[in-house]
């Protein structure tokens, strides 16, 4: 059902936006926990380094695919708060066209230079047959995963959380079973775990789409809508480009830092390929509210509300503060038993990697929380620039001292303690860069 979110007391809209949103997130991440448990599980602990050292590569491919779905949704979600109908069903079939051409152009650079990824990444040989075979199969399954995410961000545009939530929670849930069935069932490796989530992803897409699709048939209006916009296409894009560098930015970072953390060893691999799935769900979960919270601005600033925008930046501030204080409690008091869970007979190596990342990152949660939040309302209100700048003065800082303090005594627990310095750095520019938009003594809104 599409909701207006520029009716009704903000925080009370954003809390009923958001929590459906908040549940399709830990789905979401269901799909690449289950991939990591079942490698450790019921393969082997080098099977679980190479479903993580993989990962790596595929956050660039999510990265585009994240900038697809933020460029449509704030573009929808703009004309969707003025009502403009038509425009809308435009603008999302143009969001349908880029998307299509720029996942075609990734299956192609993910299939030719696949192997010289791994290869840059320092792979050791005992993992690397097993990171490139899950990497191919991830690579053709690329357009349901694009398309799936244009789908959500359309649906988060109309101000409907719970579709997506309803079709994440059963595929979800399919692939966490078929994962197990095509691995312990069929005494599949790697492979098994890939088509797992090949089939369950493509299953999601054709059910998305194919809802999207009838949504658009029911909005108001008279006439056919032009399939493409070049003016819109334009609009998509100024959102959408800063949101692909941004994340492919932050997959370039993490590629470099995974190149480090390889050169102490599959036992760090896989202590950190266990914790760092752990820590994901968290910044993952912190986004996608963050994405709820840009819906929301969007609709609002197209509706001609801004006044409601920073009343909405405080409701999501205590949304993203109040989610943050269970995983901290929980990452930092029972890291050990989290990170068990992803392996059968972990090394102590491994065991402890990932224990001590854990408590070095969760007490930082609500910091990164109140970034992301403060973000949310700067990219829903097409304020890219300020938002690059944040987040890239971050990211720079946390390679950079990643590198640097891998070289020290501390040696790889140098890498987990730049991730705190980068989210306070970052934190700050964010949430300036915010008062300075909006800033009531200014006189803007």
């Amino acid at each position: 059902m599409n909701r207006d979110l520029t009716v009704g007391k903000p925080a009370s809209v954003l809390w009923r936006f958001c929590l459906p949103l908040f549940g399709s997130v830990i789905f979401q991440q269901l799909y690449n926990i289950a991939d990591s448990l079942v490698a450790g599980k019921f393969i082997s602990e080098n099977a679980l380094a190479a479903v993580g050292n993989s990962y790596e590569i595929t956050l660039i491919f999510i990265a585009f695919a994240f900038g697809c779905n933020m460029g449509c949704s704030v573009v929808v979600s703009q004309l969707f708060g003025a009502k403009d109908y038509r425009q809308v069903r435009t603008a999302v079939s143009t969001a349908m066209l880029l998307t299509g051409g720029v996942c075609l152009a990734l299956m192609a650079a993910g299939l030719l230079c696949g192997g010289a990824l791994l290869e840059a990444l320092r792979t050791p040989p005992e993992v690397f047959a097993d990171s490139a075979l899950y990497l191919r199969i991830y690579v053709l399954g690329l357009p349901f995963m694009f398309f799936y995410n244009v789908a959500t961000g359309t649906f988060s545009a109309l101000g409907d959380s719970r579709t997506p939530f309803l079709f994440l929670a059963v595929s979800s849930t399919a692939n966490i079973a078929m994962d197990i069935l095509f691995v312990a069932g069929f005494g599949m490796g790697v492979d098994g775990v890939a088509w797992a989530t090949f089939l369950c992803q493509g299953v999601s897409c054709l059910l998305a789409v194919t809802a999207v699709a009838r949504r658009m048939r029911a909005l108001p209006g008279e006439g056919k809508a032009p399939v493409f916009s070049r003016r819109l296409l334009k609009r998509i894009l100024i959102i959408a480009v800063p949101s692909t560098l941004q994340q492919s930015f932050i997959s370039v970072g993490n590629l470099v830092i995974q190149g480090v953390i390889n050169g102490f060893g599959a036992g760090v691999m896989a202590g950190y390929s266990a914790a760092v799935k752990l820590n994901n769900l968290v910044i993952t979960s912190f986004t996608t509210l963050a994405n709820g919270i840009s819906n929301y601005t969007a609709q609002n600033i197209g509706a001609g509300k801004r006044e409601r925008v920073r009343e909405g930046l405080r409701a999501g501030l205590k949304m993203v503060w109040m989610l943050s204080a269970p995983f901290f409690l929980l990452y930092f008091f029972a890291g050990e038993g989290l990170v068990r869970i992803f392996m059968d007979d972990p090394t102590r190596t491994a065991l402890d990697t990932g224990v001590i990342f854990l408590r070095i990152l969760s007490p930082f949660y609500f910091v990164v929380a109140a970034k992301l939040a403060a973000d949310g309302v700067l990219r829903g209100a097409g304020l890219m620039r300020p938002f690059m700048i944040a987040t890239f003065t971050g990211l720079i800082l946390r390679v950079a001292l990643a590198i640097l303090l891998s070289r020290t005594a501390l040696q790889a627990t140098g890498i987990w303690c730049a991730w705190p310095i980068g989210w306070i750095i970052a934190t700050a520019l964010s949430l300036l860069f915010y008062r300075r938009a909006f800033n009531p003594a200014t006189g803007r809104a």
